[in-house]
């Protein structure tokens, strides 16, 4: 037995202490999540998968004392005093738009009794109910807020500048007014770069409206406003409207409503032959050379409860859908596993030829990282193709001399995004706007030719789609 001798006493009291030290005392081995794909400024890495939601910090604010309050003259009822108005008069130094904001997402509470609709939050350990913003207050009632209705005074630094306060250098009103292709009395085009955001918030500043509001008034006392967007990735023609008057007429034409036959043929005539045409270069090849792609999109949040996506409808009637719909047509064949396409948008949704791309063609877009990482990831390991795919003879990819391929193209080790929209046709506005809108007042400049009722414009790629367009451009039809 070894519990008779010195030294087994020892290994047996070791024992049962290691036993007992593991057993109740040592914590349970982690459980390590699997590392979940992440990409940063174009660059993917591995991280840890993301933490739960968090439980949402509240804010109390007193009960409520009755009427009346001091300094406040109350509307209507004078026994009455509304959840909204509350919550506004004592956050007095508040915007109302972003208490209102609040009250829309459902984010405000009212402590009350046991009821249907009345739920526990986590922290706060009292029964609560989501309270509207005209439901009356009782004397008494205290309203619970997230904390995030007090912090918007610190945000408002991220805010989007005001063109009233901005006041771009020489250097900015020379660059932005370079990017202008085209200016009359009613409109200007742009040749909007990649990575230059088009509408700003939240921590953006530089953003385009601010800017060209600023720096493109010319003459006019006001600067133009944006008629439709452009991804913040993505490049090309963008289109802004100088007067209130060529923005609501330019807005009505891009809009995906069914479009009113107006009194003047001619403007009817002009607005059936608007278009948009884009160039992307894809990863793949459709196996279709040309086509209408009629797949409906449909928003949904991610589970951190921020991040929108769009995605195919699944064809529910219970899921909201928009109808979208995109022509397609392959420019030549598949070079290096890719193809150049060109897009013809008849619906203006948010992401929808990068989404039509990726799940409807299944040819994501070259720099695509939202819509079609995993095609990506087994792009990079595809053997270089040097065979030509309509002779069968080998061939070179071209490379003009002095080039660099380390430029955001296609043979870079992270491409930019490769979609650009090079042309535009739509209604001169300035020449139909007398017809239109007989209050509007432009300034007429007479000519001895009559304009045309066309204007179309194309935009040149940008660098990385140049160079992309040289080495992979040899076969093209």
């Amino acid at each position: 037995m070894v519990g008779f001798t010195p030294m087994g006493k020892r290994i047996g009291l070791y024992k049962v202490i290691a036993v007992r030290f593991y057993s109740r005392i040592a914590p349970p081995p982690p459980a390590y999540a699997q590392p979940v794909i992440r990409v940063t400024n174009n660059v993917a890495h591995l991280g840890s998968a993301k933490e739960g939601p968090k439980p949402r910090q509240l804010l109390s604010l007193p009960p409520f004392p009755g009427l009346p309050l001091p300094g406040k003259d109350v509307l209507g009822d004078p026994g009455r005093l509304t959840a909204i108005s509350w919550v506004k008069y004592y956050f007095n130094d508040m915007s109302g738009e972003n208490i209102e904001s609040h009250f829309k997402k459902g984010l405000v509470y009212v402590e009350c009794q046991s009821s249907s609709d009345s739920f526990e939050i986590k922290g706060l350990g009292k029964l609560v109910r989501k309270i509207k913003p005209h439901d009356a207050m009782e004397e008494g009632g205290r309203i619970h807020v997230p904390v995030s209705i007090a912090e918007s005074r610190i945000s408002k630094r991220f805010d989007t500048i005001p063109s009233g306060t901005l006041y771009p250098n020489a250097d900015e009103i020379d660059y932005l007014q370079r990017l202008v292709k085209y200016k009359d009395a009613a409109l200007i085009v742009l040749n909007k770069p990649p990575k230059l955001p088009v509408q700003g918030n939240m921590p953006v500043h530089n953003s385009m409206d601010a800017l060209a509001a600023a720096a493109l008034s010319y003459d006019y006392d006001e600067g133009p406003k944006l008629v439709h967007r452009l991804d913040r990735e993505s490049s090309g023609l963008i289109l802004l409207g100088r007067t209130e008057e060529s923005v609501s007429h330019l807005q009505w034409l891009f809009s995906n409503l069914n479009k009113a036959k107006s009194r003047c043929e001619a403007w009817n005539d002009a607005c059936e032959a608007t278009y948009q045409r884009y160039w992307a270069l894809v990863i793949g090849s459709p196996k279709e050379k040309e086509g209408l792609i009629r797949a409906p999109l449909s928003k949904v949040l991610l589970d951190d409860g921020k991040t929108e996506r769009i995605i195919l409808a699944g064809g529910s009637a219970f899921e909201p859908s928009q109808e979208a719909l995109t022509e397609y047509r392959v420019l030549g064949p598949m070079i290096n596993g890719c193809s150049w396409l060109e897009l013809r948008p008849l619906t203006s949704w948010k992401h929808q030829l990068r989404v039509h791309c990726a799940e409807a063609l299944g040819t994501p877009i070259v720099g695509d990282y939202k819509y079609g990482w995993f095609v990506h990831k087994r792009w990079r390991q595809m053997p270089r193709v040097d065979i030509e795919p309509t002779s069968g003879k080998p061939y070179k990819l071209r490379r003009p001399d002095g080039i660099d391929v380390q430029k955001g193209s296609v043979m870079s080790k992270v491409p930019l995004l490769h979609l650009h929209c090079r042309e535009l046709v739509l209604p001169n506005i300035a020449k139909f706007m007398n017809i239109l809108d007989r209050r509007s007042e432009y300034r007429h400049h007479p000519t001895t030719s009559e304009p045309s009722d066309l204007l179309r414009f194309v935009g040149a790629m940008p660098n990385h789609m140049k160079i992309s367009w040289n080495l992979m451009s040899s076969y093209l039809v």
